[in-house]
This record gives structure tokens, sequence and C-alpha cells, in this order.
């Protein structure tokens, strides 16, 4: 953690350079068709434009991430930002710079004098960013349609145990087998119903949408607490498909408001709001069932750890509030920043079908996209879809982490680590990994405090800027530098586990066994 914390310290105050952006000319032509005598007269076509690349972001937690989640799938995230700033916006500028030029800049404006980097970002936005919005929408149904029989066996499992719980006898004597009373759950689900309904109204205005919404809200976020929870306890936490139950929850909830006539603004928000209910209660389900599980094993009282949950949800709920408002005040939502992919396509997919403001061609284009990486066999659209809608300094990051994941793997191999040792050592990568996110995290929600309070003049105007200053190294490449920091986090990475691998004879570590 404190290493995450010193790296990402030292980008922010510039002593090297996170990013680094490369504009690449791609030409301008005439008529290619006449110059190649394929065709006589024909119009002369104007093309040609700069796009811009951008190296890895070197930031401690996306390469903790790539890390983490290996080679592999770091792989298919960054195919995505390829696919996104190494195809689509070369073509699109190629195509449409001379009309860009003419339409921001007006006619007769040299090249030269044109900014490309916001014109590209803004072509990313609003041209490939909803296409990639398509692709994430069939992953996610993908994802679903192949866990189809576990999401079919968690809702049976869900009735089944409700009707267990309402018939089942007080003569349970272990404790290892009492749960909350079910009377005092379903009490609980009502009074949190009609709160809900009361949140509700205050979005839309009115009580009859604000019901069904709560409604809507209260059976998606049973049917698919239970999926949630099912899944993650017979298979594990990388199984939970929350992106999936999500959209599927926001596009049911989008459709039922558009049907109501609950539109514009009031309409989007209390959309978003029963998604993100249903998002927080099947990852907390998820969650909770790998407790039980634990408990479980560990001889644990199910209530007792149920309550604890409960303590835990409340507390975290109220804590959490304060870096949410940190960060978005701080950061523009969206940005580079605080880029925020699910949250925004779900803000997208809400304001298309309910606020009407969806650029539907592009996302059928996408769609169509996903559904052909589904023919070739790609192993997860969602995640190439994902790459694309992120920023590409963010995907080779995530790269990055990825592959000194899969030089730490080779190394094992030369080294014909046994079972042990390389569970050993994997599970120090991890924890190392893990210290760099964590790390990170911390110093962000550090400076996204100092960046809000300071920019509204709460603070005394005669503290240094040291987190928004430029002004240090000035003249220096500092990029290198940053090259550098990324080298040293892979043999922090590859080094450290390699080091404490434990010896050939030494038993297995826990985790590993379970």
């Amino acid at each position: 953690m404190g290493l995450g914390a010193f790296f990402y310290s030292l980008g922010v105050i510039q002593v090297f350079a996170a990013t680094k952006e490369f504009f690449i000319k791609i030409g301008t032509i005439g008529s290619s068709l006449v110059r190649l005598g394929a065709v006589k007269d024909a119009p002369k076509v104007d093309a040609g434009g700069t796009v811009v690349v951008a190296g890895p972001g070197i930031y401690p937690a996306y390469i903790g991430v790539g890390y983490i989640i290996g080679p592999k799938l770091a792989s298919l995230n960054f195919a995505g930002g390829v696919l996104a700033w190494g195809l689509f916006a070369p073509l699109l500028m190629f195509f449409l710079g001379p009309q860009l030029i003419e339409k921001f800049y007006g006619p007769g404006v040299a090249m030269a004098q044109v900014e490309w980097g916001d014109m590209v970002t803004n072509v990313w936005k609003f041209i490939i960013r909803p296409i990639a919005v398509g692709g994430m929408l069939v992953g996610a149904g993908y994802t679903l349609f192949k866990m189809r029989k576990n999401l079919r066996a968690g809702i049976k499992r869900s009735l089944g145990d409700v009707k267990k719980a309402t018939s089942q006898q007080t003569g349970i004597t272990s404790r290892l087998e009492k749960d909350l009373n079910i009377k005092l759950v379903l009490g609980g689900l009502a009074i949190t119903f009609l709160l809900m309904i009361f949140v509700y109204k205050v979005f839309i205005g009115t009580y009859p949408p604000a019901i069904l919404a709560a409604g809507v809200m209260a059976l998606a976020g049973f049917f698919f607490a239970a999926v949630s929870g099912n899944l993650v306890g017979t298979i594990g936490s990388s199984n939970n498909p929350i992106s999936g139950l999500t959209l599927s929850t926001l596009i049911i909830a989008a459709l039922f408001m558009v049907l109501i006539g609950a539109t514009g603004m009031p309409g989007v928000t209390a959309v978003l709001g029963v998604a993100s209910v249903v998002c927080v209660s099947s990852a907390v389900a998820g969650e909770m069932l790998q407790d039980l599980k634990v408990g479980h094993i560990l001889g644990g009282t199910p209530w007792k750890m149920q309550v604890g949950n409960i303590f835990g949800i409340l507390v975290s709920s109220m804590v959490l509030y304060f870096p949410l408002m940190l960060l978005i005040g701080a950061f523009k939502l969206g940005s580079k920043d605080l880029s925020a992919p699910q949250a925004g396509l779900m803000a997208a997919l809400a304001q298309g079908i309910v606020g009407g403001e969806m650029a539907w061609p592009l996302v059928i284009v996408g769609m169509l996209m996903g559904f052909a990486f589904i023919l070739i066999q790609v192993r997860s659209p969602m995640l190439v879809a994902v790459g694309m809608y992120l920023p590409l300094e963010t995907t080779f990051a995530i790269f990055c982490g990825g592959m000194i994941k899969g030089i730490m793997d080779k190394f094992s191999a030369r080294r014909k680590l046994n079972p042990a040792q390389k569970a050993r050592a994997d599970n120090i990568g991890i924890l190392l990994a893990a210290g760099l996110i964590a790390g990170e995290g911390l110093t962000g929600l550090l400076r996204a405090a100092w960046k809000f309070f300071f920019l509204r003049n709460i603070l005394h105007s005669d503290i240094p800027q040291i987190f928004t200053s430029t002004d240090y190294f000035a003249g220096i490449d500092r990029y290198i530098g940053g090259l550098v920091v990324l080298g040293l986090i892979a043999i922090y990475l590859i080094a450290i586990p390699l080091k404490h691998k434990g010896a050939a004879d030494e038993p297995p570590p826990p985790s590993a066994v379970i």
C-alpha cells in the first residue's frame, strides 16, 4: 500500500509523467480512385487528419488490476482499446477530419492549427463509446445466457428456501442451523419497500410510477440476489454476473417507465435508482453467501453472521457517501480521472430509453459487433467492449499488469516450481498487487478531498498546490521516468513472489488447500 501511494503521489505532483499522448498524422488525399486510374473524372474526396494514441498510464492500481486478472483477460480488455484507438478512431478521423475542421474552425484552416486531441476525444465519446455500449449489452446478455442453468437453479432454490422457511418448525436445536426469523426478514423487506416508494416518489413526483418502480426493485432484487448468492456460493465470487443482472433490471425498469409515461429526467433518475439498488443487493448477496460458507466451514452461527452483515451494510452505506461525494465533486464523472464505465453505461441506457437521447444506430452497430465476437468465440465480449469504452491509457496499463503476471508465470515454469510453491508465489503476488490498488485508491481519495475543498476556497489560499502543480522538472520528458517506474513495479511484482515461494518440501498454503 505504501508503494502504491508513493508512486501515485509522484505522478500526481509531476515528478514523472503518468501519461503521454502521441499525435499521428494519417494523411490527406484527393481522389485515390483518380490517382490509381480506376475511375475517370471521379469527384474529389477530401480526407485525412490526425489521430491521438496514448502510452500506458503509470497507475499502480490499474497495473495491479491487470496482474490480478492475468494476461488472458488483460489482453481481451486491451483488445477493445486497440479496436477503439487503432481502428475506429483512425478511420473516423481520416474521413471526418476535413468536415470537423470546417465545422469547428471554419473554412481554410490549416491542419497545423487544429486541436486534434479535443476532436479525437469527441469522436471517441460520441461515436465510439455508443458502439461500445451496444457491445456491452450483447456481452451482458451472452453472460446470462451461458449461465442460464445456474440462473434457473438459483431462482428455484430461492423459492424453495422461502417455502421452507415459512413452514419451518421451531424445533431446531443446533445453533449451526439457526437463521434470522423469517417474520423479521419479511417485516424488514416490507418496511424497505414502503421507504423506497417514498424515495421514488421524490424522484418522479407522483405515487403510481413510484409504486411501480418499487415493485420492480423488490421482485428483481429478490430473484437476482438469490441468483447471485447461489452462483457465488456454488462457484465463486468471480462468477457473479452483476453487470448482466443490473442491465437487465435497468432495461425492464426503463420500459415500464416509458409505458406509464414517466419520461424525462425524473424517469431516468427513478430507473437508475431501481438498477442501483438491485446492483448493490446482488453484490451484497454474493459476498454474504461467501461469508456464510466460510462460517459454515468454521462452525459459525448463521443468524449472528447475518446480523453482523446487516450492521456492516448500514455502516458502509453511511460512510461511503462521503468519498463518493468527494470524488464526484473533485473529478468530472466520465473523465480520465473518474471514467466509471459501468455507471456511464447505465446512465446512457437510462437516458436513451427513457429520455430519448440514445444514438440507436451506433448502439445497434455495437450489438452486431458483439454478436460477431460471439461467433468467433471471443471469451468475454463484455470485457472487449469495456476496453473500447475506457481510455486507452487505462486499458494499456491493465495490459501491462497482465503481461507482468504472464512473465512471472514464465519464470515459475522455468524454475519448475511445484504446485505448493506456485500457489505460494501467486498468493504473495496477488497480495502485493492488491496493496498497490489500495494504496493508490486511498491516496486518490486524499487528492480528491484536497481538490474538492481547495478549489472551493474552503481552505486558506496560502496552502501550496502540490497536487495541481505542473512546474516541477520542466523541460524534461518525464514520461521516461514513468516507464522507469513501470519497470520497478514489474520487478517488484515478479521478484518478491519468487523470492518467497518457499522450499519444495514445504506444505501448501491454506488458501491452496481450500
